[in-house]
C-alpha cells in the first residue's frame, strides 16, 4: 500500500505534458494540476491508515492490497469491495471519474477472464498475468485511453488521409512492438502512474495495426500528453470553486511518437477480435463499469444534497411543489442505489469468480445517461438566481464594506450570509461552472453514446424468456375460446 508521499514523489519522473504552449515540469507543483495530485494523493492516505484497514485491503495470500484490485469469489465479497469504492468516491462526492479504482476495475476485469486470453496466445496471458499482480502489488493508478481521434467518422482508421492518425504499430521486432499515432480521453492521464492503451470500438478487418492492447508507465520515452484547458487553474480560491479547484481531473490526448512496448507489456497484438473479446468475452467490461455505477450512485446522492439544501436555504421546503420535486430526486437516486444492490444480488459465477448481473449494469446505465441532465435542471429551477448572484470572490470578505452589503443582501432562513455564500459557491461548481458542464458531458458519453448503451441492453436482456411468456399467454386461448390447461414446464 502506497502513502500520498509514495505517490506524489512517483508523479516527479520526466513525463511530458504540453499546456498553454508549454511543457510542465513537476506536476505536483505546477499551478494547473498540483491541486488534483493532492486529491489523488489523499485517496491513498485514505487506503492506507490503520483505522480503514479492513474497509479499504484484501488479503491476497501474501500480504494485503488495495481492494480496488480484489477479485469476487462470492456475493460477499463484492459487497464488501463496493463498500470501499463508496468510501473512497465519497472523499470526491463522485466527481472523479477516473479515480484509480476505475482502471484497477478494468484490468481486474480482464484477469478474471485469463482463459480467453490464454486461448488466444499462452505468452500475451502471461504478460497480462504478470501485469495485474506487478499493478495490484504496487498499489498503481493507472488511467485508459481506448477511443481513437474523432477525425472522419465516416471512414474507419486505415481510411484516414494519416494512417497513423490513429495510435498503430509501426513495427515489430524481438523486444516488443513501436507504436505511433494519437488515442483519446486520458482522464486523469497527467497524475496517473501509467496508462491502459487498447481500442473498444469495433474494427474492421484491414484494421489489424490498431489492435492492440497494452499498458506502459506514463514517463515512457516517446508519450506525450496534449492537456486540454485546465479549471483548476481558472479556479482561484478553493472557497470560490471548491469542485473545480481540487477535483479537475484532467483530460489529455496522448500522442505516441514511435513508442516501444516491451513484450512483457503486451496483451493483444494485430487481432481484430480479440480486442472486442478483453471486453465482452470477460468480465472486465461489466466490472470497471460497475464501479462507475457505484460512484455515480454517490454522485448522485450528493446532487440530492444540494438540491434538499437549496431548498432549505430558500425556505421553500414547505411547499407542495418543491416536495414534488425533491421527491422525484430521491426516487431516481434511490432507483441507481437500488440498481447497484441489483446487480450484486444478481450476479452469477464467471469460473472461481462472482460478477454483477451484465443486463442490469447496462439498464443503469441507459437510464442514468438521460436522468443525469434531468437532475442538473432541477437543481437549476430549485436555486433560480442563488447561484448566480454571488459576490465576486472570496476576496470581497476581506473588504469591510463589501462584506457589510454581503451581510445584508445574502440573506436565509437557514444560514447567515457567509454560508448562504459558501452553499451556492459549491452548488454553482456542480451545476453551472465550466467543471459543472465538463461533468455532465462526461456522464452521457463515458459509458459509450447512447445507443451503444442501449445496443448493450438489447444484447444481455432475456428476449428467450420475454417471449416465453407472450408464447404461454397465445398457447391460453384459440378461435374455441380458452384452451385445455397446460402442464407446467
Amino acid at each position: 500500500m502506497r502513502s500520498a508521499k509514495d505517490y506524489l514523489s512517483g508523479l516527479k519522473d520526466g513525463r511530458t505534458i504540453y499546456i498553454n504552449g508549454a511543457s510542465v515540469g513537476d506536476v505536483t507543483t505546477h499551478h494547473a494540476f498540483r491541486n488534483l495530485a493532492g486529491s489523488m494523493a489523499s485517496l491513498f492516505d485514505f487506503a492506507n491508515a490503520a483505522e480503514n484497514a479492513e474497509l479499504m485491503t484484501f488479503d491476497t495470500g501474501a500480504g494485503r492490497a488495495n481492494r480496488i484490485w480484489q477479485l469476487p469469489v462470492s456475493y460477499a465479497d463484492l459487497v464488501e469491495r463496493r463498500k470501499a469504492l463508496e468510501a473512497w468516491a465519497s472523499l470526491h462526492a463522485g466527481f472523479m471519474g477516473r479515480a484509480p479504482d476505475h482502471v484497477a476495475s478494468c484490468i481486474s476485469g480482464l484477469y478474471m477472464g485469463l482463459d480467453v486470453f490464454k486461448s488466444y496466445d499462452p505468452a500475451r496471458a502471461g504478460a497480462l498475468e504478470s501485469y495485474y499482480r506487478y499493478a495490484r502489488d504496487k498499489d498503481l493508478y493507472l488511467t485508459y485511453v481506448i477511443i481513437n481521434p474523432q477525425a472522419d467518422r465516416s471512414k474507419g482508421a486505415a481510411e484516414q488521409a494519416d494512417p497513423f492518425l490513429t495510435a498503430g504499430v509501426v513495427d515489430r521486432d524481438a523486444e516488443g512492438i513501436t507504436v505511433r499515432g494519437a488515442k483519446m480521453l486520458a482522464t486523469g492521464g497527467v497524475v496517473a502512474d501509467e496508462v491502459f492503451v487498447t481500442t473498444i470500438q469495433p474494427m474492421r478487418p484491414g484494421e489489424e495495426r490498431y489492435a492492440m492492447s497494452f499498458a506502459i508507465p506514463m514517463n515512457t520515452k516517446g508519450l506525450k500528453m496534449l492537456s486540454r484547458k485546465s479549471y483548476e487553474d481558472a479556479a482561484g480560491a478553493v472557497f470560490d470553486n471548491p469542485l473545480s479547484s481540487r477535483f479537475d481531473e484532467n483530460d489529455s490526448v496522448l500522442y505516441f511518437d514511435d513508442v516501444k512496448v516491451p513484450w512483457d507489456r503486451v496483451f493483444i497484438e494485430g487481432n481484430v477480435d480479440m480486442c472486442q473479446k478483453q471486453f465482452h468475452a470477460t468480465p472486465c467490461h461489466v466490472y470497471q463499469n460497475y464501479q462507475a455505477m457505484v460512484r455515480l450512485s454517490v454522485k448522485l446522492k450528493f446532487l440530492t444534497g444540494l438540491a434538499h439544501r437549496t431548498a432549505e436555504m430558500n425556505g421553500v421546503t414547505q411547499f407542495p411543489q418543491v416536495r414534488e420535486m425533491l421527491g422525484q430526486l430521491a426516487a431516481e437516486t434511490g432507483m441507481v442505489d437500488a440498481l447497484v444492490a441489483a446487480m450484486e444480488a444478481k450476479g452469477t459465477q464467471v469460473g472461481p469468480y462472482f460478477i454483477p448481473d451484465r443486463h442490469t449494469l447496462y439498464s443503469a446505465q441507459v437510464l442514468t445517461q438521460q436522468l443525469y441532465a434531468h437532475i442538473i435542471n432541477t437543481l437549476r429551477e430549485l436555486a433560480g438566481g442563488g447561484m448566480i448572484m454571488l459576490p465576486s470572490s472570496v476576496a470581497d470578505f476581506g473588504n469591510p464594506e463589501i462584506a457589510a452589503l454581503i451581510g445584508k443582501t445574502q440573506q436565509s432562513p437557514k444560514a447567515n450570509s457567509h454560508d448562504r455564500v459558501k452553499f451556492y459557491k459549491l452548488a454553482w461548481d456542480a451545476v453551472g461552472s465550466e467543471f459543472g458542464s465538463r461533468h455532465q458531458q462526461y456522464e452521457m458519453f463515458y459509458a459509450g453514446a447512447t445507443f451503444v448503451t442501449k445496443g448493450h441492453s438489447y444484447r444481455t436482456y432475456d428476449w428467450a424468456g420475454a417471449d416465453r411468456l407472450v408464447q404461454t399467454m397465445l398457447d391460453s386461448y384459440d378461435l374455441n375460446g380458452v384452451a385445455p390447461a397446460r402442464k407446467a414446464a
